[in-house]
C-alpha cells in the first residue's frame, strides 16, 4: 500500500500563483511515476502533469508553460508549481503514485480544492 497525502490548495485570484505538494509513504519502488490529475465539477478526472522517478515530465496542452512539476525523491514528494492561474484551473486536484514492478499498482491522494476567481 501506498498513502498520499497532498497540501497547498486553496483560493486565489486570476494570475496568483499555488504550489501543490504530495507526500508518499509506504510500500514505495524506486521507479515510479508520480502525477497530479484534476476533476472540475461536471468533468471527467483528467491528467495535468506527470514525472518519473528518472524526472521525465509530461503535462497536459492547456498547463504547458504555466505549471511545473517537480519532485525530491529522497522525501517521495512530489510539487505542482502553478502560475498565471485562471479561472478554468479551478478544480479538485488528485495526486498518484504508479509503478510497474512485476505488476501494476496505482493509488491516489484525497485532494486538494484549487478555486481560482475571476
Amino acid at each position: 500500500q501506498v498513502q498520499l497525502v497532498e497540501s497547498g490548495g486553496g483560493l486565489v485570484q486570476a494570475g496568483g500563483s499555488l504550489r501543490l505538494s504530495c507526500v508518499a509513504s509506504g510500500s514505495i519502488f524506486s521507479s515510479n511515476t508520480m502525477g497530479w490529475y484534476r476533476q472540475a465539477p461536471g468533468k471527467q478526472r483528467e491528467l495535468v502533469a506527470a514525472i518519473t522517478s528518472g524526472g521525465n515530465t509530461n503535462y497536459a496542452d492547456a498547463v504547458k508553460g504555466r505549471f511545473t512539476i517537480s519532485r525530491a525523491n529522497a522525501r517521495n514528494t512530489v510539487y505542482l508549481q502553478m502560475n498565471s492561474l485562471k479561472p478554468e484551473d479551478t478544480a479538485v486536484y488528485y495526486c498518484k503514485y504508479e509503478s510497474w514492478s512485476g505488476s501494476y499498482r496505482g493509488y491516489w491522494g484525497q485532494g486538494t480544492q484549487v478555486t481560482v476567481s475571476s
